[in-house]
């Protein structure tokens, strides 16, 4: 009985893992990297998982070693000015900036667009009112609403996607040996496979969020940090397992359409033409329908965490009621750009903040190999993110950098700085700072 007892806890887990992680919005990036990708699927796809699945994981992991309360006493280790500027950055990034945002435009994208082609920039507007007064509504009188659409709707999405992976895989457009590769995944797939891997943000959401899981693992009679890792870890395998998965089947289905279709601007589009492919106006608006309840599921979790969040960080600030009306009000804002522009922007904010929080969770989990020493954090978080800086600024859209005239200063970042132009700029700085740390903290003791 003790053991069963066991299981079905490590289950409960699992499961509020993969619903934590696992949205429509991590839908899009593996199709459109299918399709991209082409050939070089498997390579790509290897990359992606690294950063999809396992960095998630050990983010939790950390959190649960570390037995900190949540993300700003973690980052705060370094310094209190850091842990505040990085816990905001991360939560506006999940939140309101991009992750909120492109809730509504994937629903948008995955549904409307495609069935009022000429709606235009009027459409998305009013759609996204639409969207943004519902998320609202829910995130001002949460109840029971979101464990509701969560037993309901998750399992109707990933059984309407069964059905879909099971058609095409059954029937394939193509010949995943016979699809050329493109752009970046022509020359470097699995470097852009891991870069790919950021857009899901979990990572990040990770370290928001983690704390829910280990205090979720504490409640069930686990203390010391030791057994709180093991039993994270054990319960995420089967939600990495089944993340993986998902997302292998996803990329070859999208490889596979482009024996039929051109490779789409986005994943959004790209998941709406397989669905009209195999199952006609139907399987588009079922899908469009499971989407969008998806998705605004996804996002009064997220406007409620980010609101609950802003009041504890600023307890003489506004009120939860207000930052939820502002977050939406900014949401609604961002969501009218588009997707093709959310994306195009998010990726820049991502190189910045990936390895900043990448270096963060690696520290935590070998933090007892130096004491967790605030001089070791400082010179290898300080070093990773002036790197990281290079990093974004590569990542903007040309105008943008021609605007800040960063050519030179990413032309000298070519030339010396080892890594930099497959995405990886920060990695050398980053072990720099770690040895230096490492040296003073030696230097210091002796």
């Amino acid at each position: 009985m003790k053991k069963e007892g066991k299981a079905g806890q490590l289950a409960l887990v699992a499961s509020m893992l993969f619903g934590m992680f696992f949205g429509a919005g991590n839908l899009i990036f593996p199709v459109s990297m299918g399709q991209l990708a082409g050939q070089n699927l498997w390579l790509a796809a290897a990359g992606f998982l690294i950063t999809g699945v396992g960095l998630p994981l050990l983010g939790v992991a950390a959190l649960g070693v570390s037995r900190e309360e949540g993300l700003l006493p973690l980052s705060s280790r370094v310094s209190k000015g850091y842990g505040l500027f990085f816990t905001c950055a991360l939560y506006l990034t999940i939140g309101p900036f991009f992750a909120i945002p492109r809730c509504a435009t994937v629903s948008y994208t995955v549904g409307i667009q495609q069935m009022f082609p000429a709606g235009g920039a009027g459409l998305l507007a009013l759609f996204s009112l639409l969207f943004f007064g519902a998320v609202l509504f829910f995130s001002l009188r949460p109840g029971e609403i979101l464990t509701w659409i969560g037993k309901v709707l998750n399992p109707l999405f990933l059984a309407f996607l069964g059905v879909l992976v099971i058609r095409a895989l059954t029937a394939p457009m193509g010949q995943v040996s016979l699809i050329p590769a493109s752009g970046s995944y022509l020359s470097s797939p699995f470097a852009t496979g891991l870069l790919e891997g950021y857009n899901t943000m979990d990572a990040l959401a990770s370290l928001a969020f983690g704390i829910v899981v280990v205090q979720a693992i504490r409640s069930q009679g686990a203390r010391e940090p030791g057994e709180v890792a093991r039993r994270t870890v054990l319960a995420g395998l089967f939600s990495s397992l089944l993340m993986g998965f998902i997302y292998l089947l996803v990329a070859l289905v999208g490889t596979q359409s482009r024996g039929l279709f051109e490779a789409a601007p986005n994943g959004g589009e790209a998941l709406a033409q397989i669905a009209h492919h195999y199952f006609g106006s139907a399987g588009a608006f079922i899908l469009a329908s499971t989407v969008t309840i998806a998705c605004l599921k996804t996002a009064v979790g997220l406007i409620t965490s980010c609101s609950e969040t802003f009041v504890s960080l600023f307890p003489h600030g506004p009120s939860y009621r207000v930052w939820a009306v502002v977050f939406c009000g900014v949401s609604f804002l961002i969501a009218n750009l588009g997707l093709d522009a959310i994306l195009a922007y998010s990726l820049p904010v991502l190189m910045f903040l990936y390895p900043l929080s990448i270096a963060l969770i690696l520290l935590t989990l070998g933090g007892r190999w130096f004491g967790n020493d605030p001089v070791v954090l400082r010179w290898t978080l300080g070093l990773t993110g002036a790197a990281a800086l290079l990093d974004f600024l590569k990542a903007l859209p040309k105008a943008t950098q021609a605007w800040l005239h960063a050519g030179p200063l990413l032309e000298a970042a070519e030339i010396g700085l080892p890594l930099f132009s497959k995405g990886f700029g920060w990695v050398c700085p980053a072990l720099a700072g770690l040895v230096i740390g490492l040296i003073h903290q030696r230097l210091h003791r002796s």
